[in-house]
Formats: C-alpha cells, structure tokens, sequence
C-alpha cells in the first residue's frame, strides 16, 4: 500500500506538467494560423493587412492596434482580450461582435476547442513588438 502511494505522489507532479504544456501545440496553431493569415499577420516584420497586426494581442484593449481602421463595432467595444474572451469570440466573430468587418466565420467542429488552444498557443509567442 505504502509503495502504490509513494507511486502515485511521485507521478502526480509530472501528471500535472504535462496537462499544463498540453494546453496548446504551438506547431499545430501555426497550422491553425493559416486559415487567419489572409487578413492577420504576426511576426517582427507583421504590418496591417485586411485585419489588425495580432502581435501582442492578449492584454491588449480590443480595436486598439495603431493605424488600422476599426469597425465602428470595435472602435465602441470595452474589452481587453484574454484567452477566455477569444475563445468565444474566435467561434464567431460576427455574433459576438455585431457589425465586425471580420469575414472569418468562426473556428467550428467537434474539434474546435483543441484548434482554439493551439492558435492561442501561437498567438501568445508574439509580443506587441512582434518578437517571440
């Protein structure tokens, strides 16, 4: 008895690691990131294209990144983005934010919520300067 427990104490830490790196695969958000990159762009060199620059993007006020021209929906928006708030919004922009100019329908599919961790895996690696 004494041998399962000092089993299970010493596999708990690892059990909880590998759950916390599991939260997203970064190589598979960049995958996920492709379906973004007709509008978006991330990186040092990321400049606006049909969408904002998303470089920095969590703990950023929403409608803020400089001289792109917001919807009028985002330019009224209250939000500072956090992965809770993207999740529901990256299912579908147009519900969430009514009036958005974002066409992307939303993140769908019975695996939806692993492809949303990965890209917030991804997106998380870029700082406002676009460094990782």
């Amino acid at each position: 008895m004494k041998t399962a427990l000092l089993a299970a104490a010493l596999l708990l830490p690892v059990t909880f690691t590998t759950g916390a790196l599991a939260a997203g695969d970064v190589a598979n958000g960049e995958k996920v990131f492709n379906s973004c990159k007709a509008c978006h762009r991330v990186g040092p060199d990321a400049k606006n294209a049909v969408g904002p620059v998303l470089n920095g993007l969590f703990g950023r006020k929403a409608g803020t990144w400089p001289d792109y021209k917001y919807s009028e929906a985002y330019q009224k928006l209250d939000k500072v983005w956090d992965e809770d708030n993207f999740r529901i919004y990256i299912k579908d922009p147009k519900g969430v934010t009514p009036g958005t100019k974002m066409a992307f329908a939303g993140i769908k599919g019975a695996d939806a919520d692993t492809k949303i961790d990965d890209l917030i895996a991804y997106l998380k690696q870029f700082k406002a300067d676009g460094s990782m």
